[in-house]
């Protein structure tokens, strides 16, 4: 399975909103500007995630798009599965073999382990982490 950019913006665009949880909404122009991404491929990755009730969206002047829930109570498999639909790195309608149709669902369940025990929070925390580990110094 590999994960295409819906998938890989869509963290991003849900990294951003975490990053700013509590602080009034966020405007899709102002994530796509930060993060050098089309505004235009960002409306269509948001509107699954506020479908799938996500992220909510605020109208207005000062409008944009929040997170429905805190950081921690959503996982980098509930975006994942939204925007790119049911984790498998194959059909497994198509093998017939028991020995590689154990291996697909071994594969399958632990990168879906790895998804769901990663919450955004986890996420932002480690981007802090590693932010604050890059230091340049100047001799």
């Amino acid at each position: 399975m590999k994960i295409s950019t819906k998938g890989r913006y869509g963290l991003t665009i849900m990294m951003e909103l975490s990053g700013r949880f509590g602080e009034g909404p966020t405007s899709l122009k102002s994530i796509a500007e930060k993060n050098q991404l089309s505004e235009h491929y960002l409306e269509q990755l948001i509107a699954p995630l506020r479908n799938a009730g996500l992220v909510k969206s605020i109208r207005g002047a000062y409008g944009g798009y929040i997170l429905a829930r805190e950081p921690y109570t959503i996982t980098a498999g509930d975006v994942i599965r939204v925007l790119e639909g049911p984790i498998s790195p194959v059909d497994f309608t198509e093998e017939d073999d028991p020995a590689k149709r154990d291996l697909w669902i071994r594969i399958r369940n632990s990168i879906a382990d790895v998804l769901d025990s990663t919450t955004l929070q986890d996420l932002i925390s480690y981007k802090e982490k590693s932010d604050a580990d890059n230091y340049m110094f100047y001799i």
